[in-house]
């Protein structure tokens, strides 16, 4: 069969009405995209051949289950070619990350088919971007999952589904309750655009096991194709360096860095540990960045076009950095910490060796990686009470999502979630405004989250087993994908016995650069900007709007699992009441020196009062006012209960300032004060202690705790 592309402008037919296409013909497409994308001299996998044949020539649905590298995407983009030459509408593409959709626009280029995005960072053009549409200019539609609900978006999605020559879901893994990335959007997809049986759908994944490609296949329908692969990597150098501290995992990392082949990733489990870890192998003279979601958009790109150059050694990055990023001669993966999935870890250590015959995955565990997991492992789990909290506050008129927090006192972020969770069930909608109940039942499924917690639990107890270096690392992680091939590999550290440089343990002077680097970097304590809306205060205490005069940045000794304090940390405020730890005390005399370099000296040192914690919060403000020479001033006092801690800011910042006050009768100096307590989490206490402050006539507060939390 031969045909020419409908000149542009021109009304293509739908999926049906396409002209039938050849085993020849999807062949032909093939051929043009990897002569494209790799090479003449490039022979197409056996899989790929009958994955576009089942697209464009049956019109069917497939599942490709394949390891990452082996090429997934050449299948859409030469099923793609294939149906727009066949006269089809164009591909729609859901996408998870903004760094997968960039990579995709650039592949789908190569291979002569024109991309475009409708993200979070490009909503603002996607009326134009659905104008061209219409207009048959697009070969390929790329958006995220967030963007099907979206209300601004949903009528012309809602003509787009029926113009469709080709649906693609990329990181097919996050459809399934089971897959170790499940995201509530992803299941909104067979809802809204698998319900036309006549478009071809392709749905791809390289980290699913036999529970999680049933699950995915299933969901897209009883006749899905399900390719599915060896999902083993060869290329991968595994190994594992246990029982090393968090100065020594720093140290292994510093010294390693120049031996490590190319470029490649590092990988933390926290915001937090990216940004202090990056700091220190700056200070050792490497070229590394530190990437997060916490980063703009447009400095995520930066950072990711600057490791796909070679131009810095590594990126110090979270799992934000994973699914999709392509740069095939990734030479190496560290994870200082442990995922606490096997497949997680797959996906994460997958980046590295793609065209390479060798590549390094080191992972580098942490006593402290249970606690995460045990974190992770229930944080998608909707609390049955707080969702009917949440869904008591929705009618037939848009809520919005401030307005149920400030209702009922649970956190905007974990509202969110349940509503995401709700809106998969069918029992809220979102709309132009806020969120809206449909009047179906929401109903827990108690046995399924029972089984998702257990299947969790078995994954974080064969990540742990990997960690401790208990058998073959590459028969793990196949024995958790359910990889047909469970034999050793015979060039992992625990078959061979070895371990890339340094070894086992870092040298002693890179242990004590980091000791020193991390006992002299202060944590800041970023003041709050904004009080939250509709406070309801008594008295004449009134808070709105911008925070005026605003908290002045304070200090702390460490934030959360800090190399040098966090345990001590840890274990002094978990202990009874009472002073805390000489050490301690002297670690934070030790930060106020530093910081004085850049404030005025303090007139005087005023304790937060602690319901909980009163002796140790007093004891450090006088500790601290005695080395100072400073006198205490006891100026504000506190009454009724503590404040509730795990809420929402409205009723925590609500709570505070109906318990706290300025003592009756006492001169308040104009400062600058230094307003000492043991511990920071969300702000909110060292902001209303020092709007009361303010008010009583200072003109300066400077808060400074033992410890930041996250």
């Amino acid at each position: 069969m031969t045909t020419s592309r409908p000149r542009p402008g021109a009304v293509r037919p739908g999926p049906a009405e396409a002209a039938l296409i050849s085993p020849a013909d999807a062949a032909a497409a093939m051929r043009t995209v990897l002569d494209a994308m790799v090479s003449t001299e490039a022979v197409p996998h056996p899989d790929q051949t009958r994955a576009v044949e089942a697209l464009v020539c049956e019109r069917g649905r497939v599942l490709v289950v394949q390891a990452t590298g082996w090429g997934k995407s050449a299948v859409y983009w030469a099923a793609t070619k294939a149906l727009r030459d066949a006269g089809a509408g164009p591909t729609l593409v859901i996408s998870p990350l903004l760094a997968l959709m960039r990579d995709q626009v650039a592949a789908a280029s190569r291979a002569g088919l024109r991309a475009v995005t409708v993200n979070s960072a490009t909503s603002e053009s996607w009326q134009e971007t659905f104008a061209e549409l219409k207009s048959d200019l697009i070969d390929v539609l790329l958006i995220s999952p967030e963007r099907i609900s979206a209300p601004s978006f949903s009528t012309a999605l809602e003509q787009l589904r029926e113009t469709v020559g080709m649906i693609v879901i990329d990181e097919a893994h996050c459809l399934s309750d089971w897959g170790f990335d499940f995201r509530p959007d992803y299941q909104r997809i067979t809802s809204t655009l698998l319900v036309n049986v006549s478009v071809p759908v392709l749905a791809t994944t390289a980290t699913a096991n036999s529970r999680v490609t049933q699950d995915v296949a299933l969901l897209l329908g009883d006749q899905t194709h399900v390719l599915r692969g060896s999902l083993a990597r060869t290329s991968l150098r595994l190994s594992v360096v246990p029982e090393l501290t968090t100065l020594q995992r720093w140290a292994w990392v510093a010294q390693a860095l120049p031996d490590l082949p190319g470029s490649g990733i590092i990988y933390c489990l926290t915001v937090a540990d990216t940004t202090r870890l990056a700091d220190f192998l700056t200070s050792q003279g490497h070229n590394v960045a530190a990437y997060s979601s916490a980063l703009e958009a447009d400095e995520r790109h930066r950072i990711e076009d600057r490791l796909r150059s070679n131009d810095v050694k590594a990126v110090v990055a979270t799992s934000a950095l994973g699914m999709g990023y392509d740069k095939p001669d990734l030479g190496f993966c560290l994870h200082v910490g442990s995922p606490a999935s096997p497949v997680a870890y797959y996906q994460q250590v997958g980046r590295a060796g793609r065209a390479l015959d060798s590549a390094h995955a080191v992972l580098l565990p942490s006593p402290s990686d249970k606690r995460l997991w045990d974190y992770f492992a229930t944080s998608t789990i909707p609390d049955p009470k707080a969702m009917t909290r949440v869904l008591s506050e929705l009618g037939a008129e848009p809520t919005t999502v401030p307005a149920i927090e400030a209702n009922t006192g649970i956190r905007r972020s974990r509202v969110e979630h349940l509503l995401k969770l709700a809106a998969v069930d069918g029992a809220v909608e979102r709309r132009t405004g806020g969120w809206i109940s449909t009047g179906v039942p929401w109903v827990y499924d108690g046995a399924k989250y029972d089984r998702l917690l257990e299947l969790r639990r078995v994954e974080a107890g064969i990540m742990a087993s990997y960690a401790a270096g208990a058998g073959c690392l590459q028969q793990f992680l196949r024995e958790a994908l359910d990889d047909p091939d469970g034999l050793p590999c015979g060039i992992c550290s625990v078959c061979t016995g070895e371990l890339p440089p340094p070894g086992a343990a870092p040298n002693q002077e890179f242990v004590l650069a980091a000791r020193s680097f991390a006992g002299n970097a202060d944590t800041v304590l970023k003041p709050r900007k904004m009080w939250p809306a509709k406070l309801v205060l008594t008295g004449e205490v009134r808070a709105s709007g911008r925070i005026n005069p605003p908290t002045i940045e304070g200090r702390s000794l460490a934030f959360a699992d800090d190399p040098v304090w966090g345990e001590a940390l840890t274990r002094a405020l978990a202990a009874p009441d009472g002073p805390l730890p000489d050490p301690i005390v002297a670690g934070l005399v030790e930060v106020l020196v530093r910081w004085s370099a850049t404030w005025r000296r303090p007139v005087a040192v005023v304790p937060v009062p602690s319901r909980r914690h009163p002796r140790r919060v007093t004891d450090l403000a006088h500790r601290i006012g005695e080395v100072g020479r400073l006198p205490v001033l006891e100026l504000l006092e506190a009454s009724g209960p503590p404040p509730p801690m795990d809420t929402a800011s409205k009723a925590r910042v609500e709570a505070l300032f109906a318990g706290l006050s300025v003592r009756p009768e006492t001169a308040v100096p104009k400062g600058p004060i230094l307003l000492v307590d043991d511990y920071w989490r969300t702000g909110w206490t060292a902001t209303v202690a020092a709007s009361l402050l303010y008010r009583a006539g200072t003109t300066a507060v400077l808060p400074l705790t033992a410890h930041s939390l996250p």
